[in-house]
């Protein structure tokens, strides 16, 4: 089979391009205020992310024109680097701590969080480790999907400890529909969640802060003040938007009412600012990034593109929907950030990266024979 190169899906790149563009005009909506009180300068929170942005067109276009087979020879450092990184976390001096959580390597003026990177790890080697083996093995638990376990739950039990339940969440997520696409058994996946449906109660609910969150998600105004004050902020805000919102740059919930409105609920920004208009748009988006994403994952030329394809895909686009789902109380308070939109380095960088290696997929086609003309 010979491969030759051709120009990549460009209306993928295109929405990517209009997201991270939407997030630069929403995270400067979001942040003129904080960034003049907490530090004197209104542009402090745009030009960081402008400087992350520019570092993720770089990792971006790199990805874009390195051919993807090339990261198969980095999946075991990536891996290990990954664990490391995640241990490192609970160093004294290393890990840094934010609300409650400690998610984040901080060296020097450096922050970034292992998670994003362990994302894309296990993408990276449940991609492989599947188009590895044949397809009789695929279907065995032993040589099939017990290697994969082993690696997500040793990854997850890490993230899971920061604590970071959203994340697992997405992990597992992604984990069970590229195994379902790799071609592991359906009974062999039901028996699995039917297995780790109990586990995850009892993580839920085990500590207390977790049962908290999910009777504010109930009834939020049983404690107005307190666990319930994100979700009534959040909700006041995407109402007063109404259809064509208040105008950018108009919000009222970021003068310190509505907390981490330029990270995990900046959507609630989106819609008090855009309305519903804005809110349908960026869902559209998404919605268009998942449908060219799984195109080019089913249009690979090999297992090994598809799956890889499919994985990126669907690691951006779950924890879209997630982000989505909490800010409109759909499902329980949890952080994580809304892709390419959100503010913050490690997430926009690596999901720029992910991107490119996307549409780097998408650029390959199987070269057709040549006729040779007597």
């Amino acid at each position: 089979m010979t491969l030759e190169k051709k120009y990549p899906d460009f209306l993928l790149f295109l929405i990517i391009m209009i997201l991270v563009a939407i997030g630069i005009c929403l995270v400067f909506s979001s942040t003129y205020i904080m960034g003049y009180k907490w530090y004197g300068d209104s542009y402090y929170f745009l030009k960081k992310q402008v400087v992350f942005a520019l570092i993720g067109m770089g990792t971006f276009f790199f990805a874009l024109f390195i051919d993807y087979h090339f990261y198969k020879k980095i999946i075991l450092p990536l891996l290990i680097a990954s664990i490391l990184l995640l241990l490192a976390i609970f160093i004294p001096g290393i890990g840094h701590s934010a609300g409650g959580a400690k998610r984040w390597i901080q060296l020097g003026f450096i922050t970034f969080q292992p998670s994003e990177i362990a994302k894309f790890a296990i993408v990276l080697y449940i991609a492989d480790s599947l188009t590895r083996k044949h397809n009789t093995e695929v279907k065995t638990f032993v040589k099939g999907i017990l290697p994969s376990l082993i690696i997500v739950g040793i990854i997850s039990l890490l993230i899971l400890k920061e604590p970071d339940f959203s994340t697992t969440i997405i992990v597992l997520g992604i984990t069970f529909l590229m195994l379902f696409i790799g071609g592991t058994r359906i009974t062999q996946l039901f028996t699995l969640f039917l297995a780790l449906v109990p586990l995850g109660l009892f993580i839920l609910l085990r500590e207390g802060y977790r049962r908290t969150r999910l009777m504010s998600f109930l009834n939020p105004w049983i404690d107005p003040l307190d666990s319930g004050f994100h979700i009534i902020q959040s909700l006041l805000a995407l109402g007063s938007g109404g259809f064509m919102g208040i105008g950018l740059g108009e919000s009222r919930q970021k003068y310190f009412y509505l907390p981490d409105q330029h990270t995990d609920f900046i959507f609630s920004i989106i819609g008090e600012e855009l309305g519903f208009i804005g809110t349908t748009l960026i869902i559209i988006l998404f919605l268009l990034l998942a449908w060219r994403g799984f195109k080019i994952a089913m249009n690979a030329v090999e297992p090994f593109g598809g799956l890889l394809a499919a994985g990126i895909t669907a690691m951006i686009v779950f924890q879209a929907f997630i982000n989505i789902g909490v800010v409109t109380k759909m499902i329980p308070t949890t952080g994580i950030t809304l892709p390419f939109i959100s503010y913050g380095g490690t997430s926009l960088i690596v999901n720029m990266f992910c991107a490119g290696i996307l549409l780097n997929i998408s650029s390959f086609r199987i070269k057709e024979k040549e006729e040779v003309i007597n």
